[in-house]
């Protein structure tokens, strides 16, 4: 985490299955950090709840395997949607734009309206 501002890091409490933490942190991260915190003491709760893991070593660990999954999970969703968006555009930019893009138009699109070819 970075510093504050003035280079100094502010300690804040934090509390993960019912033991408080002190964690330095700059002053526009605390809520991050606090956010963080609950969520992980949320995920341990979880863990500890179903007793197939005892220890709070174990428990944690169990828990951030859970988050780091998710999390790649994630971004691999958003690494796919990320490619189809950018198919979607070349499309789009192909239809718009025939022609533009090394391809040449196609057949039904020289049948559409064209305002610059029109006549009054």
């Amino acid at each position: 985490m970075s510093s504050s501002d003035d280079g100094r890091a502010m300690p804040v409490a934090i509390r993960i299955l019912d033991k408080e933490y002190r964690i330095a942190c700059a002053r526009e991260e605390q809520h991050g950090l606090i956010d963080s915190a609950r969520l992980l003491d949320q995920r341990m709760r979880e863990v500890r709840q179903n007793g197939r893991v005892i220890g709070a070593d174990r428990i944690a660990v169990m828990a951030a395997l859970n988050l780091v999954y998710e999390l790649m999970r994630e971004r691999d969703e958003i690494s796919q949607q990320r490619d189809r968006l950018q198919i979607l555009q070349e499309r789009l930019s192909n239809a718009i734009e025939p022609g533009t893009h090394g391809e040449p138009p196609a057949a039904s699109e020289s049948t559409g309206l064209d305002a610059a070819n029109d006549k009054v």
